[in-house]
C-alpha cells in the first residue's frame, strides 16, 4: 500500500487520504475538501466525460464510457490514479468475492451486516475500520476477503 502524500490544501505531510474525483487533487479532511471544492479546475477529460454522463451518453450494459453505471456520479478512473495502481484489485477477483459460499454465510450474520454498514456511512473510516479490526467477526470476514482475492502463496507452506 502506498504512503499518502502532502495535502494539496493545508500541505500536511502525509495526511492526504483522498482525492478529488474531477481533478485529483490529494486532500487530508472534509475542512479541506471545501477549501478545495471553492477553487477546483477540474481536467478537461474528466469534466467532458461527465457532462456526457449527464448528458446520457450510455453504453451497453449500463455504463458510460468512464466504466461507471449511468446512475452513479463516480467511476473508478474518477477515484484511482496511476498511482494507485498497485492497490486496485482485479475485476476477476472481485468477482470471485460474490461467488465465495463461505463469504455468503459470514454475511447472513446480522452483527456484521451492521458493522459494514456503518463503515460505509462513516465520515472517518480508517479509524473506524482499525476499531473493527479489534472485533473476531469483523476480522474472520477481512480474513476471508483476503483469502478469496489474494491467496496464500504455496512457497510460505512448509511440506508435510
Amino acid at each position: 500500500m502506498r504512503t499518502p502524500r502532502a495535502c494539496g490544501v493545508c500541505g500536511a505531510a502525509g495526511a492526504a487520504k483522498y482525492r478529488c474525483p474531477r481533478c485529483a487533487a490529494a486532500y487530508c479532511s472534509v475542512p479541506c475538501c471545501r477549501t478545495h471544492k471553492e477553487r477546483c479546475t477540474p481536467e478537461p477529460k474528466r469534466e467532458e466525460e461527465r457532462e456526457r454522463s449527464a448528458a446520457g451518453q450510455v453504453f451497453p450494459g449500463g455504463q458510460n464510457r468512464g466504466g461507471q453505471h449511468a446512475d452513479s456520479p463516480w467511476s473508478v478512473e474518477d477515484i484511482l490514479t496511476e498511482d494507485d495502481e498497485q492497490d486496485r484489485v482485479p475485476l476477476q477477483k472481485l468477482k470471485l468475492l460474490g461467488e465465495s459460499e463461505e463469504l455468503r454465510g459470514l454475511l447472513l450474520n446480522p452483527h456484521l451486516r451492521q458493522l459494514l454498514l456503518a463503515v460505509d456511512q462513516a465520515e472517518d473510516k480508517s479509524s473506524l475500520m482499525k476499531k473493527y479490526m479489534q472485533e473476531p467477526l469483523f476480522v474472520e470476514f477481512a480474513d476471508c476477503c483476503l483469502r478469496i482475492v489474494e491467496p496464500p502463496e504455496k512457497e510460505n507452506i512448509l511440506p508435510e
